[in-house]
């Protein structure tokens, strides 16, 4: 069993806070198609309650995180005009030692975003 796991972390850059309630879905993409694994939102510290994925469902490959960031930001009072300039935020990544912890974090504000693999 794979003792590695993914989490992340969602801090609203603009703001100054967590990202609270940001949903979050995560597909595996090693695949022919891409496969629906998590959905989570996060909590008031910007986490998710528990990794996206646990030890012993972590695997080598290509995965996606996809932040709905629209939806937060609307939420937040600082989407802006409509088409927002960032909606949807997919970051795509690969794992490829399924026994380390890896960590997505994401920086977020309504005009830019940045992530890193965090410790």
């Amino acid at each position: 069993m794979s003792q590695g796991y993914l989490t992340t972390h969602v801090l609203d850059t603009a703001r100054g806070v967590p990202a609270a309630g940001l949903r979050i879905t995560l597909y595996d993409l090693s695949g022919d198609a891409p496969s629906l694994l998590a959905e989570m939102v996060t909590n008031d510290d910007g986490r998710t309650d528990s990794p996206i994925l646990p030890k012993g469902q972590m695997r080598t490959g290509r995965y996606e995180l996809v932040f709905d960031a629209g939806d937060y930001l609307r939420a937040s009072g600082t989407a802006g005009p409509e088409p927002l300039f960032l909606d949807i935020v997919p970051i795509r990544f690969g794992i490829e030692d399924d026994s380390a912890h890896y960590h997505v974090p994401l920086l977020l504000s309504p005009f830019g975003y940045s992530t890193y693999r965090g410790s």
